[in-house]
């Protein structure tokens, strides 16, 4: 491991000799985590030495994970905090199904994220800094003019024909190749998931779901009368498909419920293998996956991970996500996939609501054609990963010594472990008489107990007034180390 204090050994290769003296500046703070390294030319010149010495150089700084590499967009300093890496528990560990209880402290976590005076800590909402407002207010006027019959009529399931051809061309980036009349518009992502639930499920039946996980998903499973079955994940792969396995031997499952690009609140990111077994898998038993991939376009390089569904070849898996996350969640834009479960779907949209709104379908569906979506993409991509590594640097110099955290490669959502001296609960409160809102570890599961020293904390939002925020953060919960 490269000591960031050391100095070069005039003995050692050139470019390790390079790798020392970036090392040392990392460790001086003269670039702190977040921040962007000289590129290679400039390093080249700064030290004199080839091209190649210097891309040696910053391999080896990456392989030592003090930098790291973002696609067209150069290196960066990496966090250097202890990351969550405990192994799911053996497969054969037994798992059974859980009721699911209503939770009012999910509510009153999802109250406070609408809360303006709330620092938003604790919301896995988008700022809307971020976000082409402007551009998107002066096409839903322009699209209202032009369409005016249309913006006041309903758009009866599947939804605006225009709005599915272009999500229809866009699913090719996710490994989705479907036809327009295979999109079914959603009032958001949730929406999409309860459709999906309600057409694989009856009152009392078990589905499996990762853990840790959604917990607005969690309730949505109890207000269904269903029972939810928690599969360990783990912050590298998401679901453990040998825990799944196991679980689906021994327990009768109707559906498995999961998030494989960048798992809230794990920020997982399944390999794509694993997700082709995931597949595979259930369907050898038919039973179908409902997968949410609402942040599979928030990932920090410029490739776009391929979705779970990718891989179904028999129309068992139903695909769901909306623009919430990327674009504008006030819209309430999402859509599902849902290959044999379809016209199912459909009859069920029709009878909850009849249709999205057509205003917001008008809209989105010109942003999506000439508005630029793809470089909106690259300039929140560069944003989210630069307050990534701000926030873990943060974490990792106000919380407690033993604090360990994940390192999403996507998204925009921190999982942190704290000592286990530490309950989030009463950290919660304590946040909220300071203005500081956050959602607790314990949301995330149905287990008593189980991540009581976890909280989930939101990247979306970086400036002074946030650092302030997760400094005071640090200090309660240190407070509550010293009992």
């Amino acid at each position: 491991m490269i000591d960031t204090t050391a100095t070069p050994d005039t003995m050692a290769p050139l470019y390790e000799r390079v790798a020392v003296e970036v090392a040392s500046l990392i460790g001086q703070g003269t670039f702190r985590a977040g921040d962007r390294v000289p590129s290679i030319r400039q390093l080249s010149r700064r030290f004199d030495v080839s091209i190649n010495t210097a891309m040696q150089a910053y391999a080896l700084l990456e392989d030592q994970r003090l930098i790291e590499a973002r696609p067209q967009s150069g290196y960066y300093v990496r966090a250097r905090a202890p990351e969550i890496a405990s192994p799911p528990p053996s497969p054969t560990t037994r798992i059974r199904p859980a009721t699911v209880t209503i939770s009012e402290l999910c509510h009153q976590v999802i109250h406070n994220m609408t809360d303006r005076d709330l620092l938003p800590l604790g919301g896995a909402i988008p700022n809307p800094r971020h976000l082409p407002v402007d551009k998107l207010n002066r096409i839903l006027a322009g699209e209202t003019r032009r369409f005016r019959d249309h913006s006041v009529s309903y758009f009866m399931p599947p939804g605006w024909e225009r709005l599915r051809v272009q999500i229809a061309k866009r699913s090719l980036e996710s490994g989705i190749s479907v036809p327009p009349d295979g999109v079914l518009i959603t009032s958001g992502c949730v929406e999409a998931v309860l459709l999906a639930l309600r057409a694989t499920c009856r009152s009392g039946d078990t589905i499996a779901v990762e853990s840790p996980f959604y917990f607005n998903f969690l309730q949505m499973i109890a207000e269904l009368g269903l029972k939810a079955l928690e599969i360990p994940a783990t912050p590298r792969e998401g679901i453990s498909i040998e825990a799944l396995r196991y679980a689906i031997d021994h327990n009768r499952i109707s559906a498995c419920l999961v998030i494989p690009n960048f798992g809230n609140p794990l920020g997982s990111l399944m390999p794509d293998e694993r997700k082709r077994e995931l597949v595979e898998l259930l369907a050898r038993h038919q039973i179908p996956l409902i997968e949410d991939d609402i942040y599979g376009d928030l990932v920090f390089g410029n490739e776009r991970p391929v979705a779970a569904k990718s891989f179904d070849r028999n129309g068992l898996v139903i695909y769901c996500s909306s623009f919430s996350k990327t674009l504008c969640p006030g819209y309430r834009v999402g859509w599902t996939i849902a290959g044999r479960f379809q016209q199912h779907m459909e009859r069920l949209k029709m009878m909850m609501n009849l249709s999205c709104p057509s205003p917001s379908q008008l809209a989105v569906a010109e942003f999506l054609a000439t508005g630029g979506y793809d470089h909106h993409l690259r300039t929140v991509r560069r944003i989210y990963a630069r307050n990534m590594s701000l926030m873990r640097d943060a974490v990792m110099r106000f919380f407690p010594e033993g604090t360990r955290m994940t390192h999403p490669v996507g998204s925009f959502i921190l999982w942190v472990e704290m000592p286990e001296q530490i309950d989030s609960i009463i950290l919660f409160h304590l946040a909220l008489e300071q203005g500081i809102g956050i959602s607790p570890g314990s949301l995330f599961t149905l287990t008593e107990n189980r991540y009581r020293n976890f909280i989930r904390l939101s990247t979306a939002t970086w400036d002074e007034t946030i650092e302030q925020g997760v400094k005071k953060l640090g200090e309660l919960a240190n407070q509550l180390m010293r009992g």
